[in-house]
């Protein structure tokens, strides 16, 4: 005798036997990258206050303040995003830097 599996008396009767759906994997937010400036003896300040502006959308008083930070501390942090963004920001600045024939660095490193 063959049983037809939708058949809601044979469910009723096999009640152990049912599958369960697994539960939904909690979802965690995607992990963070800082985008860091790094000094050089080079690169002038306004450019790279002008840099800050363009490719992280800072006013012109948070801009001046990172550059400080990066001259006087060697590095600073430009901003945190996931790790695509991070990456093409800091290529992006790469870029425009040798575009101006300016040797201005940017790194991203795992935000902790």
């Amino acid at each position: 005798m063959t049983v037809n599996p939708f058949d809601p008396d044979h469910l009723e009767q096999h009640d152990d036997d049912l599958a369960v759906a697994p539960a939904k994997p909690a979802l965690q937010p995607p992990p963070m990258y800082r985008v860091m400036m790094l000094n050089d003896d080079f690169t002038p300040m306004d450019f790279v206050v002008e840099v800050l502006e363009t490719y992280f959308s800072m006013n012109r008083e948070q801009s001046t303040q990172i550059m400080l930070a990066v001259h006087q501390q060697g590095e600073a942090v430009c901003g945190v995003y996931t790790r695509d963004i991070a990456e093409t920001k800091a290529h992006q600045v790469i870029q425009y830097a040798r575009d101006c024939s300016h040797p201005l660095l940017c790194e991203i490193e795992k935000d902790v």
